[in-house]
């Protein structure tokens, strides 16, 4: 009698354990399904991949595995995302702030030369995924906006192949309709194209609703991949105008908004600044870190750029590409 009551109680603990990983193997597919309908499209993180078991190497094949290994690690190309993009949720946008921030890199400049005023917004905003000023080493990097083709697009393109140099262009739905061929050209000679929107609101982002400012991105993201099979990565807002909710509709949306240190009165095509004013404005604000922004539709920038770019490397600056 007793040996049954323990093959009862045996049995009765095994069913226990049984039902107790059942339960919990689907708490854990509830949870990933959960976290997996928090991105949109462009953001929405890749499913992670099981480790697979593999039987340890005898003494025989150590050095022969450790050999390959060597070999394909020094081919296989660095994938890894150097600038992640902040993860927020839908429902976690609506906790931050609209308020338009008033901001601009000022004439205020560090020991170092840095504007004063990016290196406080870069600390205040980098959690948000926002870039004020870049790392703080002998480097540029060079973006330019393109709301619209003033025909300048393709010299400053030659000017850029002759050079050797990677440049962001931030263009709108409009511009990358129109412009089959400079898009085409971006792509092929490995520039960084980066959405600046699908209307360019003049108000900015903040004078959107959220859902409004999602589409934005989307439609434009989807176009110039599905077209360009191309995936962008970088926003910059219309106007430069932003709150803190604007930044993290981007972050949501899996784009780091992408700022500037320097700027100057170069937008308007009736208005160029002389050779001599522009060239000497990018020479003495030189700082490490530095993001200029540039409009290519002037025709000054195109001219000046060449000499610049020499300039600059003459003083120990490199021209890096805005990457991931």
């Amino acid at each position: 009698m007793t040996e049954i009551k323990g093959k009862k109680l045996i049995c009765l603990g095994l069913a226990i354990v049984l039902a107790a990983g059942s339960s919990i193997g689907c708490a854990k597919k509830k949870d990933e399904g959960k976290n997996a309908s928090e991105y949109t499209t462009a953001q929405k993180p890749e499913e992670s991949k099981e480790d697979e078991t593999k039987d340890e190497p005898t003494e025989e094949t150590k050095d022969e595995s450790t050999e390959e290994t060597t070999e394909e690690s020094a081919n296989e190309k660095d994938t890894t995302v150097k600038n992640p993009v902040p993860q927020i949720s839908r429902e976690q946008i609506a906790s931050y702030s609209n308020d338009v921030v008033t901001w601009g890199p000022g004439v205020q400049m560090a020991e170092d030369g840095r504007p004063v005023a990016c290196i406080a917004f870069q600390e205040q905003y980098s959690s948000l995924g926002a870039d004020f000023l870049k790392e703080n080493e002998k480097v540029i990097y060079l973006t330019f906006d393109e709301g619209y083709e003033n025909g300048y697009s393709d010299k400053i393109l030659d000017v850029l192949k002759e050079k050797n140099v990677s440049a962001v262009f931030f263009v709108t739905m409009p511009y990358v309709r129109e412009q089959d061929a400079i898009m085409k050209r971006l792509v092929e000679e490995g520039h960084v194209i980066g959405s600046h929107s699908v209307t360019h609101p003049s108000g900015g982002m903040p004078s959107l609703s959220v859902d409004e400012q999602i589409g934005e991105y989307q439609e434009l993201h989807d176009f110039v991949k599905n077209t360009y099979q191309y995936e962008m990565y970088l926003f910059r807002p219309p106007a430069g105008i932003f709150s803190e909710q604007s930044l993290a509709v981007a972050s949501h949306c899996g784009y780091r908004s992408v700022m500037w240190s320097f700027a100057y009165a170069d937008w308007d095509p009736d208005k160029q600044p002389s050779h001599e004013e522009a060239l000497n404005k990018m020479k003495t604000r030189l700082h490490n870190g530095a993001i200029y922004l540039l409009h290519a539709v002037s025709a000054t920038n195109t001219a000046v750029l060449g000499e610049f770019i020499d300039y600059a490397r003459s003083q120990g600056y490199e021209f890096k590409k805005y990457e991931k």
